[in-house]
């Protein structure tokens, strides 16, 4: 049977086109500094949002007509979600998926059920990654959903709540392996507090790194290779959450000696509400060798919250695509679309629109990155306004051969310090915009 019958494959067809279902600039041939696009952008469709998502809201009942859905949470229904989201994946030339194992599989009345419901839907997973190549970027376990998650998971009061925490991650890894995934995420949706005067706030922390110490020692025992990721969020649905931003994350992941575990999987919303750019927090990480991953969305700074738009601004791609092509790309990791549509927008078919307009969006991107790398104007100007370092008493700070008394001595021969010449914001602003 055909969920989307209106829909064939979509194709690139170029710029001119003026058929909304084809791709205009993302041609996922298209070879961009030595890969082609495909393997550049390595897109990801998201379980959640994308088959999921009911257009719910605190003020209103849901919107989404899914003709595919019976109303049910059964595993009869998740079965048939899965057929769903791989036609829609194939049509779409969409090389990845991800999910949350509730995303996919219905909670049982125990764990053993919730298990067993897993288990049945992973094996028609793995069927249709197998007729379809189309593979498993990572999985994650929902621990924040459940009311038993109101106080954290791995940071809970509760060391119940935190074994049965445990045991969930331990499936979901195992799940995770079996499907061929390249990562595992780790989203702290509740991991951090409302109130300071009944937290301890370091035992809380001591216990998240313990957690992953533990799920660690996990999948090294059942052979997974797969990368470890933590997801930076500042805040919502709690005051203040532990992975607050990418240094904060960093500054854990070195406290608790998690280095060789985890890298980070960043996501353009997340940024925003820490007060960051998403340009910020992905330097911040590909600086420290640590962004593994991206979730692609945007937010609309009308409204201050996680709205997981899909990206369609061509300053926001491009930002993204310069700091990935400078690390090297992404690899094992990709550019998954953590992104909904609105709830206005509920037809099935706006699900493709909103999909091929953030593929579209981060082609451009990518494009326009590659001819501003290849021009060298934007390099030559960092590494000029860097000059006085790689030289003289510049380079023999860095190489640490001076002390205070010698920069004293220098300064008392020399006299004052000058600044070198303009930051020229303006022209560089102008610059990037004559690329875009």
């Amino acid at each position: 049977m055909a969920y989307f019958p209106d829909v064939t494959k979509i194709e690139f067809e170029g710029p001119s086109t003026d058929n909304p279902l084809a791709f205009r600039h993302y041609n996922p041939d298209e070879i961009v500094e030595g890969k082609s696009m495909r393997d550049q952008l390595r897109f990801s469709v998201c379980y959640w949002h994308t088959f999921r998502a009911s257009g719910v809201d605190p003020f209103g009942a849901p919107t989404m007509q899914r003709p595919w859905e019976d109303g049910t949470d059964s595993v009869d229904n998740a079965l048939r979600r899965v057929d769903v989201a791989f036609e829609f994946m194939e049509k779409l030339q969409a090389p990845f998926y991800c999910f949350h194992d509730r995303d996919v599989s219905p909670e049982g009345s125990t764990l053993a059920e919730s298990n067993s419901n897993l288990d049945k839907i992973a094996a028609k997973l793995k069927a249709e990654q197998e007729r379809t190549g189309i593979d498993l970027l990572w999985g994650t376990a929902n621990l924040f959903s459940n009311p038993r998650f109101m106080h954290g998971a791995a940071t809970t009061c509760n060391a119940d709540v935190f074994a049965f925490a445990a045991a969930q991650v331990k499936k979901a890894l195992e799940v995770t392996h079996e499907l061929g995934g390249l990562n595992y995420v780790f989203w702290g949706g509740r991991e951090g507090y409302h109130n300071l005067f009944n937290t301890d706030m370091k035992r809380e922390l001591d216990h998240m790194a313990r957690f992953l110490h533990l799920a660690k020692d996990h999948a090294k025992s059942i052979g997974f290779e797969g990368q470890f990721l933590l997801e930076p969020k500042p805040k919502e649905p709690t005051k203040h959450q532990y992975d607050f931003d990418a240094a904060a994350c960093m500054n854990f992941i070195r406290s608790y000696g998690l280095e060789d575990v985890c890298k980070l999987n960043v996501e353009t919303n997340h940024a925003t509400l820490a007060g960051h750019t998403m340009m910020h927090e992905l330097q911040y990480s590909s600086m420290q060798g640590a962004l593994g991953s991206i979730d692609a969305n945007t937010g609309d700074m009308m409204l201050g919250w996680d709205t997981d738009q899909f990206p369609t601004d061509i300053y926001l791609t491009t930002q993204c695509m310069l700091v990935i092509l400078e690390q090297g790309g992404l690899t094992p990791g990709g550019v998954n679309f953590d992104a909904k549509v609105r709830r206005e927008s509920f037809e099935p078919i706006d699900l493709f629109h909103a999909h091929i307009g953030g593929m579209d969006a981060f082609a451009r991107g990518l494009k326009i990155a590659a001819k501003i790398r290849a021009d060298g104007k934007l390099t030559d100007i960092v590494k000029n306004r860097y000059r006085s370092w790689d030289e003289g008493i510049g380079a023999k700070i860095e190489a640490g051969e001076v002390n205070f008394a010698d920069l004293e001595a220098y300064m008392l021969k020399k006299g004052e310090a000058a600044p070198n010449e303009s930051g020229r914001q303006e022209f560089l602003e102008n610059l990037i915009n004559d690329y875009i």
